[in-house]
């Protein structure tokens, strides 16, 4: 019997696929690559065939997948060094015949004209280049990127950032997550690209406000200029690499490159998208 399997599954949003999947399917079509089997017993326990292997050791790969399986490559969280592993993953799918390969890229896939798309817009033209069957899952931003934040702006009462009155359609991570279920199980998404965001674009001051409002403290969206934005990142201990990548990131949104509501994510859940004030309503509860 063939398998959907999941790469990066005890990830954050690899967890969510799963747990969307098995609302679908039978737990014993399901299978998990993971790097520590420990951190994946409790998806073993549910009857998921666990597969042990790691983006970061090609050989590791190798059996992972079988022909026919429909499989998700979740992009790594190492930035500077997703394309070998993306490719690791992308040459063991081709040898193994698997039916589909579905990837999650970033919005706007070849036209993101920003620094954290680079590493996606190589792995998208070398899953093309494989020949395999593909689904690009172009997934905009998270609510989470945000609301994960929460108790530094509400310590400050400010969000801060660079993105002018730049718009973001961002959804759940739950939301990305059926959808990738959804073109796991489903049909018609071979050779299908989908543009991935949320059904409302907000500014970050309209964030603000919202915080604000359900907070009952007061919070304000302080615009600071990029170089300063670095420094207030670095200041606080974020990586000075991956903070410039959040800096050109906003400058992105600034841009226009995030706003984009296409309604692509609530045709392929069936739903509407879950609006950004009730992942700030989760977070604060």
């Amino acid at each position: 019997m063939n398998s959907i399997v999941v790469t990066g599954a005890t990830g954050a949003l690899g967890r969510l696929v799963i747990e969307e999947l098995l609302a679908r399917v039978p737990a014993e079509r399901v299978a998990a690559v993971v790097r520590n089997k420990e951190k994946a017993a409790d998806l073993a326990a549910r009857g998921i065939d666990v597969r042990i292997a790691d983006y970061n050791e090609p050989a590791s790969l190798a059996g992972v997948f079988g022909a026919g399986d429909r499989v998700l490559l979740i992009s790594g969280s190492e930035v500077g060094r997703r394309v070998p592993q993306h490719t690791a993953v992308i040459d063991a799918a081709k040898t193994a015949g698997v039916a589909q390969l579905a990837y999650t890229g970033i919005l706007g896939g070849p036209d993101a004209d920003f620094d954290l798309a680079a590493e996606h817009k190589v792995t998208e033209q070398a899953i093309l280049d494989s020949g395999l069957p593909y689904t690009f899952l172009r997934n905009g931003w998270y609510h989470e990127n945000y609301t994960a934040q929460l108790p530094v702006v509400l310590e400050h009462g400010a969000v801060v950032g660079s993105a002018g009155e730049g718009r973001i359609a961002s959804a759940a991570r739950a939301d990305y997550a059926a959808a990738a279920a959804a073109v796991l199980t489903g049909e018609g998404h071979l050779n299908a690209v989908y543009e991935l965001s949320g059904d409302t674009a907000w500014s970050l001051a309209e964030y603000a406000a919202e915080v604000a409002r359900q907070s009952g403290r007061e919070v304000a969206y302080a615009e600071v200029p990029a170089d300063a934005h670095l420094g207030i990142l670095t200041g606080a201990g974020v990586p000075e690499s991956f903070a410039a990548i959040l800096v050109d990131v906003d400058a992105a949104i600034s841009r226009g490159r995030l706003a984009g509501t296409g309604g692509d994510l609530a045709r392929l859940i069936g739903r509407p998208t879950t609006p950004v004030a009730a992942a700030i309503s989760s977070a604060l509860a």
